[in-house]
């Protein structure tokens, strides 16, 4: 009787599959994604407790072999279950517990060629990819897909929050696209892309279903994109089909390589994700980038988070030689800190034997080298060397098997030429290669990370943002900082760890101090954005006068600040006005917020952990500046603070 219960069940779940519309769910049934077919077309809807967050959008791609666009057939569909425990080092959160529904869809096109669609359905995520199975019989055995045909549609309330792609080989040396442009909120989806390209992932919208109850959050981007693929990002917005997924531009990388993509069969493409929520803690919290992809290696030797020293923020090119790194490894080991970069032009500034006796002066003070690299010599004209040392697998031998031998621990590789998959293939030979070499690498100049934090252990982060060598060059971008850092953790740093480049100290962007324009921004302010900029290995741009300047309750923050994190909560905020996050390191909670708007801020935070306890609370004093003070917090955990304009607060 039981096994006839159980086959019963099993041709009921076969029925109910074969309908027309295919349906799957989250495991707390909140978020509802539904694919089918019109005239030969497949779409897909998501909708999150019963309201629409994206209207009918489309699937397919075009490939050499076939039209997966076109004349599609909805042949069949699988459901299943998917759960999984990992571990990351260097994410928002140190593990991680994936639970999700799982769907896979068949179309086939009027020639019998076969494409699938798998989506994975967590509580606040949506997954999916396109599977090319190689034909049964004859060929082909490997494709050329020119596009897809993959969009993302929106209700028509909706606004947008996006930071605009920018044409190939502009800005300054032909360095563009670097994903270094601005990014723009409240704007409506009509509006058209600052530069006609559309805009770089992640995408963040806000769904206005015309009731406040009805509102939700939405973040689309991508994951699990290495070689094998191109990068990709939206387009700009299409009234009939909304944003559409756009390969790169025929132009990036000097022209150099195709703008689409070659695939063996069988195949799939990287994931779309769609982070879905009623409140922005969705978005903030999310691990979707990294919940489907899987580490394509593992290295041998442990990874190593920490604080770093950069001369080149502030005192720039002049300051890269050996006397002046000897001040920095100095603050360094003042400071505690694990790492000194030395940037551009060490080579022929400081020489390959001056840094082979820098790096043993720092490993005795208890500090490790990272060195900067270009990363090769066609794709722009940046002039900066060392160059021609990571564009081939011989030079990368050679050079990282040196580094290795004289103790340096990383490696920052700046100006890459876009998303074509021959640049993606660079970075995936670069991790690995240094991965052999003990060697942690940070990229700049370069593309977001797209679940490499899983993919490639060694990595560390990405700058691929408006970053702070940004403040230093211009007075209009020192204005603009707190926007900046109260925008990222709702878009850039929600998908991976992020290379901001540092916490500046100094009250003005000069080594004297006293020169050039000044930081708009509180000592709070940047002490708490140590804390809301996630990387595992940080920039603290500290320059040697700060530990003379500073407040001693100042340095003693900075001194203990961690960059590795077990769990991040979202409180408060609202994309480029103000964010507050949680994070806890071990057993310490750490709450750190910041404010770009022009006026003062009382906010009520709630922490269960602190209900009834008294916690250190740094904050802007309107009068006096700084301040060190205590803290009591109710006892349902509720403490009020208040953060200044361009200011800060930090409770501990």
């Amino acid at each position: 009787m039981k096994r006839l219960l159980t086959t019963a069940a099993v041709l009921l779940t076969a029925i109910s599959v074969m309908a027309d519309d295919k349906t799957v769910s989250s495991p707390d049934g909140r978020l509802q994604v539904t694919v089918s077919t019109d005239d030969g077309r497949a779409y897909y809807t998501v909708s999150y407790d019963q309201s629409p967050v994206m209207t009918r959008s489309r699937l397919g791609l075009v490939a050499s072999h076939a039209d997966f666009s076109e004349k599609l057939t909805l042949t069949g569909a699988t459901e299943g279950k998917t759960t999984r425990d990992y571990d990351m080092w260097q994410t928002k959160c140190s593990h991680a517990h994936y639970e999700a529904n799982t769907l896979s869809v068949h179309f086939q096109t009027a020639e019998r060629q076969e494409m699938q669609v798998e989506f994975s359905v967590s509580d606040n995520d949506v997954a999916y990819r396109y599977v090319l199975p190689q034909p049964k019989s004859g060929n082909p055995k490997s494709v050329v897909i020119s596009r897809e045909v993959s969009s993302f549609n929106f209700p028509a309330q909706t606004t947008t929050f996006l930071c605009p792609q920018i044409g190939p080989m502009t800005g300054w040396e032909r360095t563009k696209p670097s994903y270094e442009e601005d990014y723009k909120t409240d704007q409506p989806m009509d509006t058209r892309s600052q530069f006609g390209q559309g805009y770089t992932f992640p995408c963040l919208f806000k769904v206005n279903g015309g009731e406040a109850d009805k509102t939700c959050w939405v973040l689309v981007s991508e994951t699990g994109v290495s070689g094998s693929y191109c990068g990709s990002h939206l387009s700009d917005y299409s009234p009939a089909e909304g944003y559409t997924i756009a390969f790169p531009q025929k132009g990036e990388n000097n022209g150099i390589g195709s703008e689409t993509v070659g695939m063996a069969l069988p195949g799939s493409t990287p994931w779309r994700t769609i982070t879905v929520g009623p409140t922005l803690k969705p978005i903030v919290e999310t691990t979707i980038a990294y919940d489907v992809v899987q580490s394509a290696y593992t290295p041998d030797w442990k990874p190593a988070p920490g604080r770093y020293t950069w001369s080149w923020l502030v005192w720039q090119d002049n300051s890269i030689n050996y006397d002046d790194q000897v001040k920095f490894i100095d603050l360094a080991a003042a400071m505690g800190y694990e790492y000194c970069l030395v940037d551009n032009w060490w080579d022929q500034n400081i020489g390959r034997e001056r840094i082979e006796e820098l790096s043993r002066y720092a490993r005795q003070k208890g500090v490790s080298l990272m060195l900067w690299y270009n990363s090769n010599g066609y794709e722009n004209d940046a002039p900066q060397t060392p160059k021609h040392c990571m564009s081939t697998a011989i030079a990368r031998d050679r050079e990282m098997k040196w580094m290795q031998k004289i103790g340096v621990k990383g490696i920052k590789v700046d100006f890459f030429g876009g998303d074509k998959q021959l640049t993606m293939q660079l970075y995936e030979d670069i991790l690995y290669d240094a991965s052999r070499y003990g060697l942690q690498v940070i990229f700049h100049g370069c593309t977001i990370p797209r679940g490499w934090e899983v993919m490639y252990p060694n990595y560390v982060a990405s700058e691929a943002v408006l970053a702070s060598e940004n403040v230093y060059f211009t007075e209009q971008h020192a204005r603009s900082e707190a926007f900046e850092l109260c925008m990222h953790p709702f878009s850039r740093n929600a998908v991976g760890t992020m290379d901001w480049g540092g916490t500046i100290m100094n009250k003005y962007l000069s080594k004297d101090n006293k020169s050039r324009h000044r930081r708009y921004t509180t000592d709070i302010f940047e002490m708490a954005a140590a804390v809301v900029v996630q990387t595992a290995v940080q920039c603290i741009a500290m320059q040697p006068n700060n530990l003379e300047e500073l407040p001693q309750f100042e340095l003693d923050f900075l001194r203990d600040v961690p960059t590795q994190w077990d769990e991040t909560r979202f409180l408060d905020g609202y994309p480029g006005r103000y964010v507050v996050l949680a994070r806890r390191h071990g057993e310490q909670w750490y709450v750190a917020g910041l404010n770009a708007e022009e006026q003062a801020k009382t906010l009520t935070l709630t922490m269960p952990e602190w209900a009834g306890k008294t916690v250190s609370y740094y904050v802007d004093d309107a009068k006096s500046g700084p301040q060190l003070r205590q803290l009591k917090v109710d006892k349902r955990g509720n403490a009020k603070v208040t953060l200044q304009p361009n200011g800060g607060v930090i409770l501990k």
